[in-house]
């Protein structure tokens, strides 16, 4: 229990309406979870407001209502505050119920449009095989020291992030990494929390759905950069256009990496194939099972994080050897068949356009080159044809089928892509809708020494149709079709 009082600290107040002295028992923004002796915040969604379900609030327990607009009626023994962000104020709220827990460890943010899955969870397996307890909040998962809890969002709701937090303090954890999406900023999800630094990844072409144009999509990024304390240290890609702007104005001390550009963090690919690379990561060799050039740049970012949270350079390179990437992050499938498969979360034009790239870099023209792609449904159309015409250009065949298609017709989605690719590459693809006939499809047309690649959905065990999510794994159907094949 917690006075209403001490929880408002810091939440810039217009009205109120009866005693902040009053108890509180927890907080909640969904009505539905609402208890006795509750703050309710209501909050104004992208498909629901908050405001309508005050009086299921107060009818299922809450006491005290947050709110940007109070309700034509007041009931009696509620106390009603009113303020000009209720979003903003919903994080400072969660942050002081759950006792400010990010000032009590090291908290990492990881921004950007691809790799921050990667990032964040080597930066977790290099400090926790040093023997650090360490926290990690990313797409794929949620770890509090060694425990894994199943993860929701890119980046959860303030309540989550801020109860995460404070297991992860009870847990004893020192240092926390984290992945900060450009929705998590926006909807300020990570308003409220305290960065020990922040890492920039790389910025292209994604969620233009939401935030309408490339620029908003660029500038809400930068925010995270903008209101790093002069604390901590702002990390940034030197390769991206849009890496030195990011930084611009940050208070945090800057550094950069990068493999091009000149960079305080530099790395240099010496040898590559299907099992990895030999990286010079400034004068120091070493090994990695990582592929591809876009993860010769994840790596020498959390080479750098190490580096800048003052770990020694000798306990953290023998241990940076045995990082193993992203579940469903350019994944290579073993089965007794000469058949090179992987599997990559790449969703977006750029992140496929490198994934293709890398395995050009590496195969020997002597063997064929099949994509398995598609997109989402209710998300980005603009990406579609963009996709499509990537895939077909670096492809010996694509096969587009559905991805998840949530609410939207997935011949529609297809379609879309289709008006991406060139009249001259209409021998290069077909499409087979059904993603799992579509695997097998790619596994079936495959000879010995091809390469077959799966793109989109990476780590996901489902499939997301009609507000359902089906069990569907990329990895499970491509072990299974590669191993039955004869």
């Amino acid at each position: 229990m917690k006075q209403l009082k001490d929880i408002l600290f810091g939440v810039p107040l217009q009205t109120v309406s009866g005693s902040t002295a009053v108890q509180i028992s927890g907080v909640a923004f969904d009505s539905r979870a609402v208890t006795q002796q509750s703050l309710f915040v209501a909050i104004k969604g992208t498909h629901h407001d908050g405001h309508a379900h005050i009086s299921d609030a107060v009818k299922n327990g809450a006491v005290a209502i947050l709110c940007e607009q109070f309700p034509d009626i007041l009931e009696d023994k509620v106390v009603y505050i009113s303020c000009e962000n209720a979003r903003r104020a919903l994080a400072t709220v969660a942050s002081q119920w759950y006792d400010t827990p990010s000032k009590a460890l090291k908290l990492i943010g990881i921004t950007g449009t691809n790799g921050k899955t990667s990032v964040a969870t080597m930066a977790y397996q290099l400090f926790d095989k040093m023997g650090f307890a360490t926290g990690l909040l990313s797409t794929v998962e949620v770890r509090v020291n060694k425990k894994m809890v199943p993860s929701t969002h890119t980046t959860p709701n303030p309540l989550a992030i801020n109860k995460h937090l404070s297991e992860m303090v009870d847990a004893g954890v020192t240092h926390c990494f984290m992945e900060v999406s450009s929705h998590g900023i926006d909807q300020d999800r990570i308003a409220n929390l305290h960065f020990s630094g922040g890492v920039f990844t790389n910025l292209s072409h994604d969620h233009l759905d939401y935030h309408k144009d490339f620029k908003s999509y660029r500038d809400t990024k930068k925010i995270f950069f903008d209101g790093l304390p002069p604390t901590a240290f702002a990390l940034s890609n030197a390769d991206d256009k849009n890496g030195r702007y990011m930084l611009q104005n940050t208070k945090a001390s800057k550094h950069y990496f990068g493999l091009k550009s000149v960079a305080d963090f530099h790395v240099k690919v010496l040898e590559k194939d299907f099992s990895g690379m030999l990286l010079k990561l400034q004068h120091n060799e070493v090994w990695t099972p990582l592929v591809g050039t876009f993860n010769a740049s994840n790596f020498i970012s959390v080479y750098a994080i190490a580096e800048l949270l003052d770990i020694e350079q000798s306990d953290f390179l023998p241990v940076l050897s045995t990082l193993k990437g992203a579940a469903g992050r350019f994944q290579i499938v073993h089965t007794d068949r000469q058949i090179t498969a992987i599997v990559d979360y790449a969703h977006t034009p750029d992140a496929l356009a490198q994934v293709l790239d890398t395995i050009t870099t590496l195969r020997t023209r002597n063997e064929k080159l099949i994509t398995v792609v598609g997109c989402g449904g209710n998300r980005d159309k603009a990406k579609r044809p963009l996709m499509a015409k990537a895939a077909v250009a670096k492809s010996d065949l694509t096969i587009f089928t559905s991805d998840n298609p949530r609410n939207e017709d997935p011949n529609l989605i297809i379609n879309d892509m289709l008006s991406g690719v060139p009249v001259e590459s209409n021998q290069k693809h077909l499409t087979v809708l059904n993603r799992a006939q579509a695997i097998k499809t790619a596994c079936t047309m495959a000879q010995d020494q091809d390469i077959i690649l799966v793109a989109g959905k990476g780590h996901e065990t489902y499939q997301d149709q009609n507000g359902e999510r089906l069990p569907f794994d990329d990895m499970q159907e491509l072990t299974q079709n590669l191993q039955s094949k004869r």
